[in-house]
């Protein structure tokens, strides 16, 4: 099973290092590895560049934000599997996408996820959040259970059916996409109770009381979308977040 990994990046130079060791440090042999990058001003280029072919996809061009490079991503991928890993993070472990392949060959599953950290920026072995995403089921997605989205591995298959990123959402389309693929098409997911990626604090939706506000905005707007929950979707899933500061 070949697996397709994406990373986005814009001015990364200081964090994209580590996210390329993290990805060429992986013990699973079959990895196609793929950088997108929104034509960066630092020396991200360079950077990239400098691993040679073990990089195998390398772009660097405008773009129309975040959703757009993933869709480059997931369009110049040839794997079964697609995940991402974004500039800013890494993965728990060296043997991630070994404990990938293996639970989608066990459970012949179209996707699978699993847990994160939200680490500090210059130390990545502090916590700052655990979300411990635990078990499936459609009443939780329902009761706005969502999974972690960078732990987020699917079947090339199941994005060329049900479409990838809708780039009118500016901040929810990955949750828009996770709506569309678990709730309006059911594709069938399994959770791997490890921590697959450390993220570094700082993600777009949350810098300001102005984004979480469009991002609930959004929120909403995909579950109309997708004809999948209701308003209370919405007040589950921001309370669920809670949880994961303790």
């Amino acid at each position: 099973m070949k697996v397709s990994i994406i990373t986005i990046a814009y001015n990364s130079q200081n964090s994209i290092p580590d996210t390329i060791d993290s990805v060429l440090s992986q013990t699973y042999p079959d990895i196609e590895y793929i950088v997108v990058d929104g034509k960066s001003k630092d020396m991200t280029v360079d950077i990239v560049k400098s691993y040679g072919d073990k990089v195998h996809k390398f772009i660097s061009e405008p773009d129309k934000g975040i959703y757009d490079a993933l869709n480059k991503g997931v369009a110049l991928a040839t794997g079964d599997v697609v995940g991402f890993l974004h500039s800013d993070d890494i993965f728990g472990s060296n043997d991630i996408i070994e404990k990938v392949v293996a639970l989608f060959q066990e459970k012949k599953t179209d996707s699978i996820y699993g847990d994160l950290q939200y680490v500090y920026k210059n130390d990545t072995s502090r916590v700052f959040r655990y979300w411990e995403a635990g078990g499936y089921s459609l009443r939780k997605l329902k009761m706005g259970w969502m999974p972690p989205h960078p732990t987020f591995y699917v079947k090339k298959s199941a994005y060329e059916a049900y479409g990838t990123f809708n780039t009118s959402f500016k901040i929810a389309a990955d949750y828009d996409n996770m709506l569309r693929l678990l709730g309006k098409h059911k594709i069938t997911t399994a959770y791997l109770p490890v921590v697959m990626v450390k993220m570094r604090v700082g993600g777009a939706s949350n810098r300001s009381i102005k984004n979480i506000i469009r991002k609930s905005s959004e929120d909403m707007h995909a579950i109309r979308v997708n004809r999948f929950g209701n308003v209370f979707t919405l007040i589950f899933k921001n309370l669920r977040k809670l949880g994961q500061f303790f």
